[in-house]
């Protein structure tokens, strides 16, 4: 309360006094008190007190007989409140079994119980104990329903049950009061399930709640579009999905890759480089420079020259390198497409550029060196290394002098060379 407040308060308290002070000592009235032969006078005023004096012994005497009987209760509760310490600092830790016993004993209180199990149930699902896991779920559903359900959910997920999961959220996702936990975990299931549909329905709840932050929610909506994208069954129901999402949405590197990839798996070559290149312009990334290098189309030949055009903003491009070696491949430029995939391997080797590379080997005839080519681009996509090539190949040296250095800065946006 502010001082002001308690300054009012304690004048309204004298103006009360004062006043009631003085009617009492006009009349202070009379109290009679008569029993078995005893006989008490007194006025209103003191017969007040010495009932307020009698309230107050009384209650000590009471606490005073309670407080052996209240110091077992008070130890159990310091105790349990203790161990369930000690049991979140162990599933922190990664000691699950520890945390999963201190937890069990801390439930046994009842404020405690709720919380406790909850974290009881996870520390039994990050061991593999499933089975012990629903079992604390069922003890927390009497106390923390919604969380103990969002907690089911994670753990079905998490035992390749994700289709349960999702069944288990159904109900409270259509009446919208899921939790912001309980959207995630939708969302999850709804990936590992195989309908993205439904996992794009969280989305919004999600960033509205603000719950997963900036960074995680986007990876997961990246995630979630990808995956609409690539389950569309065919070029009708991609553009009617690709018309409903909001513009913001649509701008994602990954998913206008994903939405590219599948227009031109349908024949839609056209709306999927339209795509590309708006995306392109917006803002440079070397996985859509990659895939627009991919496309099909009878206009290589201005494609080539636009991508040449790129070049000079983006020497150092692996993908956009790989793009140009691409379309030099499907022109048979033989010399000029192992030229730019060189200089792509010389960047940022990629299973894809040695292919490039190998089909380029098999155009000029030498197909000893495509055959190594190809065993090295199966070698990146397992994470082995990489064949060394012969000594009189020019693989072995590539021309690395003319690759330009660019510099940028803290935005993005390249350094002007002295």
């Amino acid at each position: 309360m502010k001082p002001w407040r308690w300054l009012l308060l304690l004048i309204a308290v004298a103006a009360l006094a004062a006043f009631g002070w003085h009617g009492v000592a006009e009349d202070p009235g009379y109290v009679l008190v008569r029993l078995r032969g005893w006989r008490v006078e007194t006025t209103v005023v003191a017969a007040l007190v010495i009932v307020l004096l009698a309230w107050a012994v009384l209650t000590g005497l009471w606490r005073l007989v309670r407080w052996p009987f209240g110091a077992m209760t008070r130890r159990h509760r310091r105790v349990s409140r203790q161990r369930l310490g000690s049991g979140m600092v162990a599933l922190m830790e990664g000691r699950h079994g520890e945390a999963e016993r201190d937890l069990e004993r801390a439930a046994r209180l009842d404020e405690l119980r709720g919380p406790a199990l909850l974290a009881s149930a996870e520390a039994a699902s990050r061991r593999g104990e499933s089975a012990r896991a629903l079992e604390a779920l069922n003890r927390a559903g009497q106390a923390s329903p919604q969380a103990a359900r969002v907690l089911r959910a994670r753990v079905l997920r998490r035992d390749g049950k994700p289709a349960e999961a999702l069944a288990l959220l159904g109900p409270e996702a259509e009446s919208g009061s899921l939790t912001p936990g309980g959207w995630h975990e939708l969302a999850l299931a709804a990936l590992a399930a195989g309908e993205p549909r439904r996992a794009l329905a969280a989305l919004e709840p999600l960033q509205k709640s603000g719950s997963l932050g900036t960074q995680r929610y986007a990876a997961l909506e990246s995630q979630v579009l990808v995956a609409a994208v690539n389950a569309a069954a065919d070029g009708q129901a991609l553009n009617a999905l690709w018309s409903q999402l909001p513009k913001g949405q649509r701008r994602a590197p990954a998913v206008v890759d994903a939405y590219a990839r599948r227009a031109a798996a349908f024949g839609l070559v056209l709306p999927a480089m339209d795509e590309l290149e708006s995306a392109l312009r917006r803002e440079w990334s070397p996985q859509l420079a990659e895939t627009w290098g991919r496309l099909d189309g009878d206009d290589l030949d201005a494609r080539l020259r636009r991508a040449e055009g790129w070049l000079d903003a983006h020497p150092n491009d692996p993908g956009l390198l790989l793009a140009l070696g691409r379309m030099c491949v499907r022109q048979q430029l033989w010399g000029k497409a192992r030229t730019y995939l060189e200089r792509s391997l010389a960047v940022g080797p990629s299973p894809g550029a040695w292919e490039a590379l190998g089909d380029v080997c098999v155009g000029q005839g030498d197909i000893p060196l495509a055959q190594r080519c190809y065993r090295n681009a199966l070698a990146l996509t397992r994470g082995d290394a990489t064949v060394e090539l012969p000594r009189d190949s020019r693989l072995s040296h590539p021309d690395t002098r003319s690759l330009a250095v660019e510099e940028r800065d803290e935005h993005g946006m390249p350094r002007l060379r002295n």
